[in-house]
């Protein structure tokens, strides 16, 4: 399929936008996982088969999409909320778009989307989320389990959020702040029953149990890993039902 796809630098970050050849007037924030990058030429979701797919099933269905680097690994830093939303205000000027945006958030990038969901809230249509990771904090006291995992989340978690990391070593729940769960935008998570780097208890039925509580339940759809890429058509569904009012 034929786009245009610019490659542009913020706050020393590389980003992409993709514009499909007939722009539907909604744009779509992507917001990647621990392996997700862009840089002058390409990105992950450029070069992920899977993913490379989903990104062209949205722009065919006219979805204009733009994403960041976003300092690699931030695990949900201010500094990568700060340049996501810097983000969104760059594209709305140069693109011809409804300020009201979705997003798409792969595991750890749902980290930002919720602080996206409390800061911006108004600007924002509904959420797709792809195995998020939704409780920084529960998933590191996880990886101590794994040592050499969990000193490599450690120096992430610590560089990120410029920690020292002995530290965050000494006190996971005092250095990692608080997210707030307690918003209306809509949510659906699609979350695979297997070979998932973020347990769905601590996560997805975490959150599904939090946003029950306040009233303002999300949808969860369960499915194997291998139709984890499959999606983009039940993504496009989703997003339609919040098109409704402009």
């Amino acid at each position: 399929m034929s786009h245009i796809q610019r490659f542009f630098q913020l706050g020393n970050q590389w980003c992409v936008v993709h514009v499909p050849e007939r722009p539907n007037g909604f744009g779509v924030l992507v917001i990647g996982d621990q392996n997700h990058f862009v840089d002058e030429h390409t990105s992950f979701w450029i070069q992920n088969n899977g993913r490379s797919i989903m990104v062209e099933s949205l722009l065919r269905e006219g979805y204009t999409l733009f994403y960041s680097n976003l300092y690699g690994r931030n695990w949900g830093s201010s500094e990568a909320v700060s340049l996501a939303r810097r983000l969104y205000h760059v594209i709305l000027k140069k693109e011809i778009l409804n300020n009201r945006i979705h997003i798409l958030a792969e595991g750890m990038g749902a980290l930002i989307a919720l602080q996206l969901m409390e800061e911006m809230g108004d600007n924002i249509r509904s959420v797709a989320m792809m195995n998020p990771c939704l409780d920084l904090r529960k998933h590191v006291l996880q990886e101590k389990e794994h040592k050499f995992f969990y000193k490599r989340i450690i120096k992430e978690i610590a560089t990120a959020y410029h920690y020292d990391v002995t530290k965050l070593e000494k006190d996971v729940n005092e250095c990692i702040p608080t997210i707030n769960y307690d918003t209306n935008v809509p949510v659906k998570i699609w979350q695979t029953t297997t070979n998932v780097l973020y347990d769905p208890k601590l996560h997805t039925k975490y959150y599904e149990e939090i946003r029950k509580q306040t009233a303002n339940p999300i949808k969860v759809a369960y499915q194997l890993a291998e139709k984890r890429f499959s999606v983009s058509q039940p993504i496009f569904r989703f997003y339609k039902e919040y098109e409704k009012v402009l």
